[in-house]
C-alpha cells in the first residue's frame, strides 16, 4: 500500500517538537481560528521542525503572486478537515506538497480493520440495492459506520437493541434504500471517541467511494495534473508553485500495482495484462491514462490524472497570468464574432483547450454550438450547445468516432463547430465544414504555421493544398521561459492564412501579433498589415473600402473596453458572456 515520505521525522509516539502555546502564539488570528475547529492541524503544525523551515504562513485563498516566492512554506484549505502544506526543499529542484488529513498524525488501522471486517457482513445489504449516486454510496456507508460504531460512554444497546426503523409518511415494513440499510445486525458495537468516529468516516469515505490516498490531491482546486512515473513518489503540477513532488510514495511495483487495479475497477474500466491501457474520465470531469504493468512500463504501473475546473479560466483572467494582452483579446472577439475559422496550436501543456475554452466567449451569444472531442474537456458558456463525445466498445475499439460526429454535425444547422482535438481523417472533414460556410474551431498539435501546414497537408489528414485559406487564423501557444527566470504559458503569435500559390506551391500568411521573449510583452506586428480585418471584417461592419483602417480604431476601442471589464472584476467566464452579450445587443461590442 501506499506510504508518506514526510520531509521530517515524527517523534515516536507524537512527542511534541513545540509547546502549543508558543505555536499558536506565531500564527495568524485567522490561523488560531482554523486550529481550534481543526486540532489535526494543529498536531500538525507541532511536529513541523520550525527552527528548519519558520512557521508555515495560512491561506485562506491563494493568490497567483504567491509563485514568485522562492522559499515557500504556507498552508491552505482543500475541503472540510484537510488542508495542503507547500514547503520548500532548497536541496532538489521541486518543492514538496503534503496533504494535511485528519489522521496523518494518528493512527487507527485497528479501528478500520475491524470497521471494515463489520462492513463485509453488511455487503448483502449494501450491495442489494439500487445506489446509483457518489451521495447515495456515501450515505450509505456512513449509515453503516453509525451502526457499527458508539461513543464511548453512550448505551451500546441504543444502536443495535431497537425495532426496525419507520420513516415518515410509509407504512411500518415498508423501507427505503437508506433505512433496510440500517436494519439492526444484534452485533455489540465499537466503542469509540468522538474524534476515532470522524476519523473512521473520513478513512472510509476517502477510499472506499473517492479516490484514496489521491482524494485531498484531486480536490485540491489548485492542482492541474497529478502524475503518478512509476514506483516512487507522485508528483502534480500546481497552478501557482509548478511542478512539486508529494509525500505519497509507493515503495514497490506490488503496493503500485495494487493500486491502479483498484483505481481502474473505480472508474469502471479495469485493467489487465491483456488490456494493460485505459482513457477514462473521472465523475468530476478530470481525464485519467493508466498504463498498467512492467510489461508496457518499465518502472512499473502510471497514470495521469488531468483536472479541469469546474469554471474555466475566462479571456479577462488569462490576460492577467499574461498569456496574451488586451488588444489580441479584441482582435480576436471581432474575428471570431465575424465567423472565422480558427485554430489553437501549440505542444502538449501549453495551454491550448484553455485558450479555447476562454475565447468562446467571443461567439456570437444566440449562436448554436456544437463540440465533439473524444474526452470531454470543452466548457461552452452558451446554452444553446450541443456537446458530443466519442463512445468506444468494451474491446477498446471506437464506436462512434470524432469523424462520424463531426459528418452528424454538418446536419445540425450549427453556427460553430468545435473539435475539441483534429489528429486524423475529421481534420478533412472539418475543412469540408469551412468550405460549406461553417464556423470551425479546434485544437491542434504544432508547434509553427509552418508543422501545422505540413500536417495537415500531409497523411492521414490530407487536407487539398487549396483548401488552406478556409482556414483564417493560427493561434501559435507555447510553455515558455520568461525573462525573470520562472515558467510560463504564452500565446506566441498570432496568424492569418492567406491563401495557397498553385504556381509556386506556397503558402502566404500574416503574423499579426508576436511575442518578445526579451521584454515579455505582445507586439501588434499587423497593425495596419491585417488581411482579415481590412478585407473580411471591415466589410462586414459596414466600413466601405476606402476607410478600411478604420478598422484598427475598433480593435483599439474593444480593447479598452474589455480592459475595464477586467478592472471592474468581471472576470468570471460565464459572467463575462452575460456582460458582453448585452454590450452587444446595444451595439457597444
Amino acid at each position: 500500500m501506499p506510504e508518506l515520505l514526510l520531509p521530517f521525522s515524527i517523534p515516536e509516539g507524537g512527542k511534541r517538537k513545540t509547546d502549543t502555546c508558543n505555536i499558536l502564539s506565531l500564527l495568524s488570528k485567522r490561523a488560531q481560528e482554523v486550529v481550534q475547529k481543526n486540532p489535526h492541524l494543529l498536531e500538525y503544525l507541532e511536529m513541523v521542525p520550525i527552527d528548519n523551515y519558520g512557521m508555515p504562513k495560512y491561506y485562506d485563498k491563494l493568490d497567483h503572486s504567491l509563485g514568485g516566492n522562492a522559499s515557500p512554506n504556507l498552508i491552505y484549505p482543500v475541503k472540510d478537515g484537510v488542508f495542503s502544506h507547500i514547503i520548500y526543499d532548497h536541496v532538489d529542484g521541486r518543492n514538496t506538497y503534503i496533504p494535511i488529513e485528519p489522521t496523518l498524525m494518528h493512527n487507527i488501522d485497528h479501528l478500520l480493520l475491524e470497521v471494515e471486517k463489520r462492513l463485509l457482513d453488511m455487503s448483502d445489504r449494501l450491495g442489494g440495492f439500487n445506489i446509483k449516486t457518489t451521495e447515495e454510496k456515501r450515505d450509505a456507508f456512513l449509515k453503516c459506520i453509525d451502526e457499527i460504531c458508539v461513543i464511548k460512554g453512550r448505551n451500546p444497546l441504543s444502536n443495535y437493541d431497537r425495532p426496525y426503523p419507520r420513516s415518515n409518511g410509509r407504512a411500518k415494513g415498508t423501507l427505503g434504500v437508506m433505512d433496510r440499510i440500517s436494519v439492526n445486525t444484534r452485533v455489540k458495537p465499537l466503542e469509540v471517541t468522538p474524534r476515532q468516529l470522524a476519523e473512521i468516516k473520513y478513512l472510509i469515505v476517502r477510499d472506499k467511494v473517492g479516490m484514496g490516498v489521491l482524494d485531498p490531491i484531486v480536490y485540491d482546486k489548485y492542482v492541474e495534473d497529478v502524475s503518478c512515473s512509476g514506483r516512487g513518489v507522485i508528483f502534480l503540477e500546481h497552478k501557482i508553485f509548478k511542478s512539486l513532488k508529494t509525500v505519497v510514495n509507493f515503495p514497490t511495483n506490488e503496493d503500485l500495482d495494487q493500486f491502479v487495479m483498484r483505481l481502474a475497477e473505480r472508474i469502471k474500466k479495469p485493467v489487465s495484462v491483456h488490456s494493460p491501457i485505459v482513457d477514462a474520465t473521472l465523475p468530476d470531469g478530470s481525464r485519467i491514462n493508466i498504463v498498467y504493468g512492467t510489461d508496457v512500463s518499465k518502472r512499473g504501473s502510471n497514470f495521469t490524472i488531468r483536472k479541469f475546473s469546474e469554471v474555466p479560466l475566462s479571456i479577462l483572467e488569462i490576460i492577467q497570468m499574461g498569456t496574451c494582452d488586451y488588444k489580441m483579446a479584441a482582435y480576436l472577439s471581432l474575428t471570431i464574432g465575424e465567423g472565422m475559422n480558427l485554430f489553437v496550436c501549440g505542444e502538449t501543456a501549453s495551454g491550448k483547450t484553455t485558450t479555447l475554452n476562454a475565447i468562446t466567449t467571443f461567439i456570437h451569444p444566440n449562436a448554436k454550438i456544437v463540440s465533439i472531442e473524444d474526452t470531454p474537456e470543452l466548457q461552452v458558456p452558451h446554452q444553446n450547445w450541443i456537446r458530443e463525445v466519442v463512445s468506444t466498445t468494451k474491446e477498446g475499439e471506437s464506436g462512434v468516432g470524432m469523424f462520424d460526429l463531426l459528418k452528424a454535425a454538418l446536419r445540425q444547422r450549427p453556427n460553430e463547430i468545435i473539435v475539441g482535438e483534429i489528429r486524423g481523417a475529421e481534420g478533412a472533414i472539418a475543412f469540408q465544414a469551412m468550405q460549406t460556410g461553417h464556423s470551425v474551431m479546434a485544437t491542434f498539435h504544432a508547434a509553427s504555421v509552418e508543422r501545422l501546414i505540413q500536417r495537415l497537408t500531409g497523411n492521414p489528414i490530407n487536407v487539398p493544398k487549396s483548401y488552406m485559406d478556409n482556414l483564417n487564423i493560427c493561434i501559435i501557444q507555447q510553455a515558455v521561459k520568461l525573462p525573470n527566470g520562472k515558467a510560463g504559458r504564452r500565446m506566441t503569435s498570432i496568424n492569418e492564412i492567406v491563401g495557397y500559390d498553385p504556381i509556386t506551391q506556397s503558402f502566404s500568411f500574416v503574423e499579426v501579433f508576436r511575442w518578445d521573449p526579451v521584454s515579455d510583452v505582445f507586439l501588434f506586428t499587423g497593425d495596419g498589415n491585417s488581411y482579415l480585418l481590412e478585407h473580411k471584417i471591415a466589410p462586414k461592419l459596414g466600413i466601405p473600402p476606402h476607410k478600411k483602417r478604420r478598422i484598427y480604431a475598433e480593435v483599439d476601442r474593444r480593447a479598452k473596453i474589455l480592459e475595464k471589464l477586467s478592472q471592474q472584476g468581471v472576470l468570471n467566464f460565464y459572467d463575462l458572456l452575460k456582460v458582453l452579450a448585452k454590450a452587444q445587443r446595444e451595439g457597444l461590442f
